[in-house]
Parts: structure tokens; sequence; C-alpha cells
């Protein structure tokens, strides 16, 4: 069951190199051209595939256009640069995260045209009318026309490009807040480095201290060289205002 299963898929990738191996190097140069000159945020764009792409319609078109570009068939200078750009489109649409901001971004850009066709139409009668023939009755027709699907393109590339914009802005907030909440955190650091330096050399010099407050307090004992000793007071003084000690005059 399963041999017969994968032969089809043997025989498909068996055609699509006899294929390719007859292709002339002006198509692949042109393939590569336009896989360079892609919008770097639109994974879409470089497999050249619709947005309701489903993963097998993926899958089908990265073999498809890396056979094309391989730089063991390619002789353009940037074939390389071309298959791994591919490359990283193809793991951008499996990627579900990935794939469905993709697919919000573009519902995004297909209600703004909506939005605008809907307020033109609303503008001319008569055009509403003709619409209305020219595409059966029926908005989603119209959507599936080429000129839809061009505006679709720019709109989605200017989507994009404002969200990537929003978040690059987001991002420098976010370095700024965490540029200042280290400076913050330094800052409160030597603080209480200094803090505690200044605590230990008040408490390095506490014996010093006691020493001399008691040299002080016997009072008998001679000043060391360099100290201060309090003057004496001259009990005699009549203009002192507080009482005094009588003195013995024997």
């Amino acid at each position: 069951m399963g041999d017969a299963a994968t032969a089809p898929a043997a025989d498909e990738d068996r055609l699509l190199k006899q294929f390719f191996s007859e292709v002339s190097e002006v198509e692949r140069d042109n393939e590569v051209n336009r896989i360079l000159s892609c919008f770097k945020l639109n994974a879409f764009e470089y497999l050249n595939i619709p947005f309701d792409s489903s993963l097998d319609d993926v899958k089908r078109q990265y073999r498809k256009l890396s056979l094309l570009v391989h730089p063991d068939k390619c002789k353009h200078p940037k074939a390389k640069e071309a298959f791994g750009a591919l490359a990283k489109a193809q793991q951008i649409l499996h990627d579900s995260e990935e794939r469905e901001y993709l697919l919000n971004q573009v519902n995004a850009a297909k209600e703004e045209l909506r939005a605008k066709r809907k307020k033109q139409l609303k503008k001319n009668t008569a055009s509403k009318l003709k619409s209305l023939v020219d595409e059966g009755k029926y908005e989603h027709e119209y959507e599936r026309s080429e000129e839809f699907q061009q505006l679709l393109k720019l709109k989605v590339r200017e989507v994009l490009t404002d969200q990537e914009w929003r978040r690059r802005k987001m991002q420098m907030r976010i370095s700024e807040e965490e540029g200042r909440l280290k400076k913050d955190e330094e800052e409160t650091k030597e603080m209480w480095k200094r803090k505690r330096e200044h605590e230990e050399q008040w408490e390095g010099t506490r014996e010093q201290r006691v020493s001399s407050w008691r040299d002080f307090m016997k009072g008998g004992k001679k000043v060391k060289k360099g100290e201060l000793r309090p003057p004496k007071l001259k009990t005699e003084d009549p203009n002192k205002s507080y009482v005094q000690r009588p003195v013995n005059r024997g």
C-alpha cells in the first residue's frame, strides 16, 4: 500500500528533474533575480504562490523553485543566496505561528481594500451596477481577479511594513527601559557599597574613639601630643552666669 502511494510522487519528482534539466540559463537567472527582488517580509512572495495556498502547495512549489535555482544547476552568481531565501520562506510557512501571523496581516489588508471598494461603489451608482454585472454579482469573484490580487499584494506589503516598524519601535523602547533599569540597579548597588564601606570604616575606628573618650573622662592622665584637651574654667570669673564651685583660697 505504501509503495503504491509513493510511486506517483517518485515519478513526479523524476519528471520534474528531467524538465528542469532542459530549462535555459536565462530562465534560471530570471528566477534568481525575481527571488532576490521579493519583499523580504512576505514568504508567499518568495515562493510565488497565492495567500490561500495549502502546506502541500508550499512543499510542491518549494521543490520546483529550488530545483530551478539550485547552485549546482544555476550559474547565476547569487544562486546560492536565492536558494537560501526559498528555504527560509518554506520554513516560515511551515511554522504555525509565523504562518498565522502572515495570514492575519493578509486578512487585515483585505479588509482595508474591501472598505475602500465599498466606499467607492457607494459614491458611484453606475459603477456599482456595472460591478454587479461584470463580476457576476459577487464580490468574491472580483477578489479572485488579477486586479484585486495585485492590489492585495501591494497592500500586504504596506501592512507588513507598518507592523515591522511598530515591532522595531517597541523593541527599541523595551531596550531603552531595560537600559534604564540596569543603570538604576547599578547605581543602587554602588550606593549600598559606599554605605557598607562607611560603616566598616566607622566600626574600624571604634576602639580608637572609645579609648580617646576614656582618656578624656579620666582627666588625670597626660594628654597625648596632638590631642585636644577641653579648657579649664576660671571659677573666679565674676561674669559667668552659672553657679561655680567655691574656690579654696587657703
